[in-house]
């Protein structure tokens, strides 16, 4: 379980499914999927990013340590994320967390009406944002960047020097697009996007699919295959397109 937090305000947390949560969740620990929390120290208000598996383990882990849920940041619609249906299991998720906190739920607008279909969630229980919207928690504000091409509303979060990726980006490869709704253009150019953030953030994935649990952008640049190319085109090569 890491803690990443830096100076009194911030309060930022990544758990590892399978064993920071939903711990003896087999499927939970076959899909390595990180949730993230972020919160303001000072207010106590907390956002998780991506509750599914046990919704309920990160609730209670932020509120051991003094913080309160105030919202969540979900990142695309696929069950593994939000709960739901997937190979013939029911993931819970979302859907669970809101029977025992009722908070508002953050999405891309382009996503939500996937998120309400896999979840179960009525359209009027999620807040819809676009590109560039931020999202505060206490002091600390977290900007919404639209990354579409793994699902169209596929959205990242950055803040204070991190960025959390969902599975736009991993610290090798990118998230696969033949999915429904998956584009694999649109995901070259989300990729472009995000490798002129400025201040060389941390790259926070969706799931640890690497050596380490995350990694600045620019060494992500320098050793993700997804960078070495240059123009769409080669993408397209690269990608059997």
């Amino acid at each position: 379980m890491s803690d990443f937090s830096s100076g009194d305000r911030l309060y930022f947390r990544q758990l590892l499914s399978g064993r920071d949560f939903a711990q003896g969740d087999g499927i939970a620990a076959q899909m390595r999927n990180f949730a993230y929390l972020i919160g303001d120290r000072q207010t106590g208000d907390c956002v998780v990013v991506d509750p599914a598996y046990a919704a309920g383990d990160l609730v209670d882990a932020l509120e051991a340590d003094g913080m309160h849920l105030s919202g969540v940041l979900v990142t695309h619609h696929h069950p593994d994320h939000v709960g739901g249906s997937m190979m013939g299991f029911e993931l819970k998720g979302l859907a669970e967390l809101l029977e025992r906190v009722s908070v508002p739920v953050h999405v891309n607008s382009q996503e939500a009406l996937y998120v309400s279909r896999i979840t179960g969630i009525p359209m009027s229980d999620l807040t819809s944002h676009e590109n560039g919207d931020k999202v505060s928690v206490g002091a600390i504000d977290i900007e919404l960047l639209h990354t579409p091409g793994h699902t169209p509303g596929s959205q990242c979060f950055l803040l204070d020097g991190r960025l959390v990726a969902g599975d736009t980006l991993f610290l090798e490869g990118c998230g696969r697009t033949d999915f429904p709704g998956g584009d694999s253009d649109e995901i070259f150019r989300s990729l472009q996007k995000l490798a002129k953030l400025p201040g060389d953030p941390t790259v926070f994935p969706g799931h640890w699919y690497s050596a380490e649990p995350s990694a600045s952008l620019s060494e992500v640049k320098r050793s993700n295959y997804v960078y070495r190319v240059a123009n769409l085109d080669q993408w397209r090569t690269l990608m059997g397109g």
